[in-house]
């Protein structure tokens, strides 16, 4: 194996975490709906949460992405 395939591997699977975030997103926005429809008052509290929630989950997935970067184009 060449290092260029090896490169390509390796980004390919750093980008995983892309599609993982992706669905942290999902599942950090689903969880504030679901609380705000059980219980409506509370959901202006919880704002804060959400905010940091999707930050921290789209964190991840632009550090992922970054690593597949580097992995791909870095000799």
């Amino acid at each position: 194996m060449d290092l260029a395939t090896a490169q390509v591997i390796g980004a390919g699977a750093a980008a995983i975490g892309v599609g993982a975030a992706s669905a942290g997103v999902g599942y950090v926005f689903g969880s504030f709906l679901q609380g705000a429809l059980r219980n409506p008052g509370a959901a202006d509290g919880q704002r804060g949460t959400l905010y940091i929630g999707f930050a921290a989950a789209e964190l991840l997935g632009l550090m992922a992405f970054a690593v597949a970067m580097i992995i791909l184009y870095a000799r």
